[in-house]
């Protein structure tokens, strides 16, 4: 069993099934600059996409006790693939409040759509397991949920492929459904898209409102880690110092620190690699 800290200090702890979780830490620091965070990336193991629920559910164990290792006030797991397969089960078994990005994401497009058409897009593990669709629905029973998998959109954004021709070709095939159907939101429900999130615009037009499920996490998890009485003593502060910000991962830290600083915008370097098969 996790036991749950009290302690202030404590860092924030965030994991995903790779890289994508990064941009979900971006918005965090934007939010909570002044919070230690511990971030673990499994890259030794991702994708988790096109695994079984089984093996997701026990890798997303696997980083979570890791997390609690590390002595976490509060967890945020930044796959949609966890969120989706694994994140109602490993809740019962864990003191140590946990958030995915399933529900902010849900939340905020229901509260956005005016047409009352919402698309969701995400890896194939995330649209088959209906998260986002059921969580919609059982807010807003009426509305229409169009979801699509959109496999292709991670390799080409942990290649840097951008704003290449041959992404807006891809996102431009994959969305035209998307597009048929009139929808005015659009959940970006993969952490890796919110980097594709100009070219995902400029093909859905003005009036598709785009959401990122990180940004929205990062947002939920402000509310709760204030309302829980967590917030480092050092908020209160003007200015507050910076928290300390660490990197694990469970294999090579060279190519995740190439990956990483691209998603951050500057040089990630202080990384540190765990054997994440003892968890």
């Amino acid at each position: 069993m996790n036991t749950p800290t009290n302690n202030r200090t404590a860092p924030i702890g965030i994991f995903d099934s790779g890289v994508g979780g990064l941009t979900v830490l971006k918005e965090i620091l934007e939010l909570l600059p002044f919070e230690n965070i511990v971030y673990f990336g499994d890259v030794g193991r991702t994708p988790y996409g096109g695994r079984s629920k089984e093996i997701i559910t026990q890798f997303t164990k696997q980083d979570i006790s890791f997390l609690a290792e590390q002595k976490v006030k509060f967890i945020i797991c930044a796959c949609n693939t966890a969120s989706s397969t694994a994140l109602e089960e490993v809740q019962k078994g864990s003191e140590i409040e946990i958030i995915g990005v399933i529900e902010p994401g849900a939340k905020a497009a229901v509260e956005k759509t005016k047409n009352g058409k919402i698309g969701i897009i995400g890896t194939v593990a995330t649209i088959n397991s209906n998260a986002y669709a059921s969580y919609i629905h059982s807010l807003e029973p009426q509305l229409k949920v169009f979801s699509l998998a959109c496999p292709l959109f991670v390799p080409l954004v942990e290649e840097g492929y951008i704003d290449k021709e041959a992404t807006y070709l891809i996102a431009r095939d994959y969305l035209q459904t998307m597009k048929d159907v009139s929808i005015d939101t659009l959940v970006l429900g993969c952490t890796h898209y919110p980097l594709l999130k100009e070219v995902i615009g400029d093909i859905m037009g003005d009036a598709v409102t785009l959401l990122d499920s990180g940004e929205e996490t990062a947002k939920e998890s402000f509310r709760r880690i204030t309302t829980s009485g967590l917030l480092h003593p050092y908020s209160s502060q003007v200015p507050a110092p910076e928290g300390e910000l660490k990197y694990f991962v469970s294999d090579v830290p060279e190519k995740f620190s190439s990956v990483a600083s691209r998603f951050m915008g500057k040089e990630v370097t202080n990384i540190t690699r765990v054997d994440i098969s003892k968890y």
